[in-house]
């Protein structure tokens, strides 16, 4: 039993519909968070992978899970089949198929920024609801955190656009996006039952200066947003002044339009607060299963197309082709190599030029004397050629002692050279065959530490 704060006990039974957040309050004092997954259709992956799963009602690639398993353990998770996700959060997928809807976009590639993208659930959320040549940038703030933001979108398999900074950094791209994605620091009310954290630093004043931040946040997004694009904004926190205020600014500030979403409609998610005129959405522990979650649409009047990229431009490499499907022009930095789709070349230059970008595009390998050593993200891409590189297949057991990056050792009949091992059929990841042993080439940043079976 959790001892909620008695002021955040007393805001939450005030609130109307009554019934729901009493039902929110006895959830988050006492009841177990459902554990959650949701699968990369992208890499083939469907329900077979869980035995028993229920589907998520608002994202039909979202699984309610009976039991939580070791997800360390389970190599499809490192081949980025499914990304594990709290239910609620999986909203953004519909918020980010209704928007691309919304687009008449037909000759170029929609551009999309995650503002507040670490750990990258949300980012890879967006990434199966977005057109496959859509232009993903996800920035971070909290450079401890853009390391596992950079790793889970290799894993999802997508080419993505990954920068550091606040939000103040996309003042040299006003009108640049179609789509701007804010899931913004919040006093993360909507955690209260599985991190101590939250339950022991709320206050009304951290509720009061989380939404000043907010409010600094989205006036500078709101300007990287072209005329008639779309801004969605959401938190994990449920009171007034980090939700509905935030979204009544922009209205009245900003002439924004707060657009319904069908597919939460459909779902019964408890609206917007009674005293609101617009739609909105709160995602209430107890009376759905999942965390919580506020999430809201809003248009930016007018329509025109984008800001065209600043005059800047990309190097390419010569004499590397990329090992992918597709049109790619590559990228040398140093010895190492990137494949940036052709389409997004002049974006991915603009961005770089505003913003500081740590990594784009898909991560090839790196130039050591005459060898080329392919990455890990060259494996885990959707488009990776299946006929470039010799293929061995190993069982479970392989696969772990792969990704915890120990040695290992690969039938005679293997080629010798860089070879790419799958696990049922699917990439996991490169080792260099020297005959007697292969050297593991699994980057030790992600390697797993248990040693548990």
């Amino acid at each position: 039993m959790i001892q909620l704060p008695q002021g955040f006990v007393d805001s939450m039974a005030s609130r109307e519909p009554r019934e729901d957040y009493l039902r929110l309050i006895d959830a988050l004092a006492s009841s177990e968070s459902p554990v959650s997954v949701r699968l990369n259709r992208a890499k083939g992956a469907d329900e077979s992978l869980f035995d028993g799963a229920e589907r998520v009602n608002w994202c039909d690639d979202g699984l309610y899970l009976a039991t939580r398993p070791q997800f360390t353990l389970d190599p499809a998770l490192h081949q980025g089949l499914y990304y594990v996700q709290d239910a609620s959060s999986m909203a953004q997928k519909s918020a980010v198929a209704l928007a691309c809807s919304l687009m008449d976009i037909s000759e170029r590639s929609l551009r999309y920024l995650d503002a507040c993208a670490a750990p990258g659930g949300k980012t890879t959320a967006a990434m199966s609801a977005l057109p496959a040549d859509a232009f993903v940038v996800a920035n971070e703030f909290d450079p401890k955190r853009t390391s596992i933001l950079i790793e889970n979108l290799a894993k999802w398999g997508r080419p993505a656009v990954v920068t550091r900074g606040d939000a103040s950094a996309v003042k040299g791209l006003d009108n640049f996006f179609d789509i701007v994605a804010a899931d913004v620091p919040c006093s993360g009310e909507g955690m209260m039952r599985k991190d101590p954290k939250a339950v022991a630093q709320w206050s009304e004043g951290l509720i009061e200066s989380c939404a000043a931040r907010q409010l600094a946040i989205v006036e500078s997004l709101w300007r990287a947003l072209r005329p008639g694009g779309i801004m969605i904004y959401s938190t994990c926190t449920f009171n007034l002044a980090e939700n509905e205020d935030i979204v009544a600014h922009l209205i009245a500030d900003h002439d924004a339009s707060a657009l319904e979403i069908p597919e939460l409609e459909r779902c019964a998610i408890t609206k917007a607060d009674p005293g609101c005129n617009f739609p909105a959405y709160h995602f209430l522990p107890g009376v759905i299963r999942g965390e919580g979650l506020f999430i809201a649409m809003l248009r930016k009047p007018g329509d025109s197309d984008p800001a065209k990229p600043k005059a800047a431009k990309l190097k390419p490499a010569k004499g590397i082709e990329a090992p992918l499907t597709g049109d790619w022009v590559c990228v040398a930095e140093g010895n190492a190599v990137r494949a940036i789709p052709t389409a997004h070349a002049d974006l991915t230059a603009a961005v770089a030029a505003a913003m500081h970008t740590v990594a784009s595009g898909i991560e090839l390998g790196e130039i050591k004397g005459r060898d080329f050593i392919p990455a890990q993200p060259l494996a885990m891409a959707t488009d990776l050629r299946r006929d470039v590189y010799a293929e061995v297949e190993v069982d479970r057991d392989t696969a772990l002692q792969y990704l915890r990056r120990e040695a290992i050792c690969l039938d005679s009949p293997a080629p010798r050279g860089i070879v790419l091992l799958t696990y049922r059929n699917r990439p996991l990841g490169f080792v260099k065959n020297l005959g007697n042993r292969a050297n593991n080439l699994y980057p030790a940043q992600w390697r797993i530490l248990s040693q548990i079976h």
